[in-house]
């Protein structure tokens, strides 16, 4: 006698075309921390906040004194957080890595099961989530947002480049899909054996990031006025951002204009050197939020030299604030510069270029206020909300494809034959 059958059912009755979903977001970095990655995830997590869906935060405590409330999935604020162990990384003591934690993600999940994982980070505490998420057949989606393994060789470990990306690989294709902020990314990847990669770019504040943040008072405390050149670098003061570009980039521009001042807003590993070849520069250190947007803005010339950026949200921080910004063509500014019209881009195999160009900026003043003027405008098209949307609909097809799955086993199940009942 065969047991009754499940009762059918179809994918968009189980799902419909747009919900409220629970989204477990699992990053091992996490605002107040200054990075990239910090500051977008949060930027999508209250997007998707804003959208109705509910967001289970997991990350490493920060410090002793990071609390995170009481875990109510019935509260109101749409976040709850879930704090796990951590390690300081080496060499960024100020940023935390996360520790395994299969067994208390199984008992979270267990408890308050997410309808999709949000894996941000790669490290043990990703790895984890992967591991327990796949067990528990929960549908995960991931991004690819730092380019680990070309660090390796700016640390003396070039030898860990292939086995970094090999782990990376295999992280990621085990997801539903990957997020990567780039179309020039994907296609990178794509030929490293990467499956199932999907391009989200990233947004910028422009009600933040503003020409009209200028200060006249912060420029006056670096020690210049309106007629003399500010350059400046926003980023980590670290080897992998190719910082000795930027010290030859700005030793041209001093060439043609003495006047020109240099300003490094981050802070980092390469700092005390920086202070060495450039004594006449200005660190300000970390900053966030208007303070940051104030440097920006108060700025005349954006150098980046990096390569190693996955997207490199300076970027269009700086653009939006309207300066004019030089970088090579790689990640954010590959994408949204055009050279001559809205910033000058230099080849990436192109450093003599790079330098090159920076000396032309400094010897045509003229040209900096048309290619700020420009990319301000590029950037008032980088709205998060559009952002947000696009991985939302990540998350949806995640879940569509588990649920897709789920009914096929169903079907299956109830054609099988069924054990005798014993007496």
């Amino acid at each position: 006698m065969r047991t009754s059958e499940p009762e059918a059912f179809t994918v968009d009755e189980v799902l419909p075309a747009r919900r409220s979903l629970r989204i477990a977001v699992v990053t091992e970095t996490w605002p107040p921390e200054v990075n990239g990655v910090a500051a977008t995830i949060a930027r999508v997590v209250e997007g998707l906040r804003d959208n109705g869906h509910s967001i289970q935060l997991v990350r490493p405590r920060q410090g002793s004194n990071d609390r995170a409330p009481g875990f109510d999935p019935e509260g109101g604020s749409g976040l709850h957080e879930v704090l796990m162990r951590g390690l300081p990384i080496p060499r960024y003591p100020q940023l935390k890595m996360g520790l395994p934690a299969k067994r208390a993600l199984t008992e979270l999940w267990t408890l308050h099961r997410p309808d999709v994982v949000h894996l941000v980070t790669e490290g043990p505490l990703g790895w984890s989530a992967l591991q327990t998420a796949t067990r528990m057949k929960l549908p995960t989606v991931s991004e690819f947002r730092t380019n680990f393994h070309a660090y390796s060789r700016h640390y003396g470990m070039k030898w860990l480049t292939n086995p970094i990306m090999g782990y990376l690989r295999k992280f990621h294709n085990r997801t539903a899909c990957t997020m990567v902020p780039t179309e020039a990314l994907r296609a990178d990847l794509e030929k490293q054996g990467f499956d199932r990669l999907q391009v989200v770019a990233r947004g910028v504040d422009t009600q933040r990031f503003d020409p009209s943040r200028r200060s006249a008072a912060l420029r006056a405390s670096w020690g210049v006025d309106e007629s003399t050149m500010v350059v400046l670098y926003v980023g980590r003061l670290a080897p992998e951002k190719n910082l000795d570009r930027l010290v030859a980039a700005f030793g041209a521009m001093r060439a043609q204009d003495p006047r020109c001042r240099l300003v490094l807003v981050g802070d980092g590993p390469s700092a005390a050197s920086l202070r060495l070849q450039c004594p006449d520069a200005v660190f300000a250190g970390v900053q966030r939020g208007i303070a940051l947007a104030e440097h920006y803005a108060s700025g005349d010339v954006f150098v980046f030299p990096s390569l190693t950026e996955t997207f490199g949200n300076v970027v269009p921080e700086a653009m939006a604030s309207g300066l004019a910004v030089l970088a090579f063509d790689e990640a954010a500014a590959g994408q949204l510069i055009r050279h001559g019209v809205n910033g000058l881009l230099a080849p990436s195999d192109d450093g003599e270029g790079f330098v090159q160009l920076a000396a032309h900026l400094a010897a045509h003043p003229q040209e900096r206020m048309p290619l700020g003027a420009a990319a301000r405008r590029t950037t008032e098209a980088m709205d998060w909300e559009r952002i947000v949307k696009q991985v939302e609909q990540h998350h949806l097809a995640a879940v569509q494809a588990s649920m897709r799955r789920l009914s096929g086993a169903m079907s299956l199940a109830s054609t099988l034959p069924q054990p005798p009942r014993t007496a």
